[in-house]
């Protein structure tokens, strides 16, 4: 029984984003009705729908790791891109260092680029775990250093990876109809989905992010486990930056994942989690980055100014934000419990057999008796 609560409480957050995303697509349908055709052109798929899954490889892979920071620490991490462009940064050096690029280079250098992830995650997991510092603050360090360090690595200047490897990572490698980076994104989740799975990562996070003190004395050590979400964070955004700069062919350390930290953040509040921290759902967040990608192709479809579409969007987070905000929603479970109750009195009495509840006994019965 506890278990099928925790599915309808789970489903029940995926109630926002799929709502907002199946307007979205009633909009882009009244636009065109050709909307959802895919065609094959050289043997790979193409279309609005594997756009779509093609543009948000990265934000999906980073809403993973801000959604277990956000549960666990409660608090974002702003560093994501930035730390994405100092890990991607380390494995265009590698690749282009090592002379004959094979699978395995690429690999390597990929290894590589997660050690640099894992670094600086354990650089800001310490801060806020250890040292107990925001975690919005902590991670503003690298939001504000983080590029110029990428820029060094780089040596001033904007390396290119001019292989034929990298370029199949970034578009489509031959006789594969699927484009790369949507398969390596779903490779990534079916590996965090095992993980969950088969640990009490959940758990241990939700436990953390409820209540800490609660976690503390039923044997879970908080500092840790916030710990480890961000080592979880340093890996999603190295596996991001990977993906970023394959796809760019180059290496831009000023534009590589740029302010793609408020759309990861905004991924996790549209999937129903709160940012306070507790119970998360990475099911929604998954959701939530697959519609903000689809967002952000719906207003260049309607021809509104590339500049005007984060004026567009933040009047959208607004929205988002009132009706998910919890005076709302406990506003609406409310009002719903008394329509539920108004509904199902009469009908239980009915079922029952039971007398109809006698009218209030008042002042005017009494002049009436009279």
């Amino acid at each position: 029984m506890l278990k099928l609560r925790q599915q309808f409480e789970r489903m029940h957050q995926l109630v926002l984003p799929f709502s907002v995303l199946v307007v979205l697509l009633i909009i882009n349908l009244i636009k065109g009705a050709d909307y959802f055709k895919i065609t094959l052109i050289n043997g790979v798929l193409y279309g609005n729908i594997p756009n779509i899954l093609f543009g948000a490889s990265e934000l999906v892979i980073l809403s993973i790791g801000m959604t277990l920071v956000t549960a666990a620490a409660r608090g974002q991490d702003i560093s994501i891109g930035e730390s994405g462009a100092i890990s991607s940064a380390i494995f265009v050096q590698y690749v282009l260092r090592s002379g004959n690029v094979t699978i395995w280079t690429i690999l390597a250098g990929l290894m590589i680029s997660c050690a640099a992830g894992l670094v600086i995650g354990a650089f800001n997991g310490t801060l806020v775990s250890f040292f107990n510092v925001q975690p919005m603050v902590a991670t503003l360090i690298l939001f504000l250093g983080g590029r110029s360090i990428a820029f060094i690595i780089d040596g001033k200047v904007s390396p290119i990876l001019a292989n034929p490897i990298s370029n199949q990572i970034g578009t489509v490698i031959p006789g594969v109809p699927i484009q790369t980076p949507i398969i390596l994104t779903a490779v990534f989740i079916v590996i965090v989905a095992v993980i969950l799975r088969t640990t009490n990562l959940r758990l241990y996070v939700e436990a953390v992010g409820v209540n800490p003190s609660a976690a503390r004395l039923n044997g879970i050590n908080p500092k840790k486990v916030i710990f480890l979400t961000f080592l979880i964070m340093g890996v999603c955004s190295a596996v991001a930056g990977f993906i970023a700069v394959n796809k760019a062919g180059r290496h831009d350390s000023v534009n590589l994942l740029k302010f793609i930290m408020m759309d990861a953040i905004l991924a996790v509040a549209l999937g129903g989690n709160s940012l306070a921290g507790g119970k998360f759902s990475i099911t929604g967040s998954i959701l939530g980055a697959y519609t903000i990608e689809v967002l952000n192709r719906t207003l260049l479809r309607l021809e509104v100014n590339p500049e005007a579409i984060k004026a567009f969007k933040a009047v959208f987070i607004i929205i988002l934000m009132i009706i998910a905000s919890p005076v709302v929603r406990d506003s609406g479970r409310r009002i719903l419990d008394k329509l539920k109750a108004s509904i199902a009195g009469p009908a239980a009495r009915q079922r029952s057999g039971l007398p109809q509840a006698a009218a209030p006994f008042t002042d005017r019965t009494v002049q009436k008796e009279e």
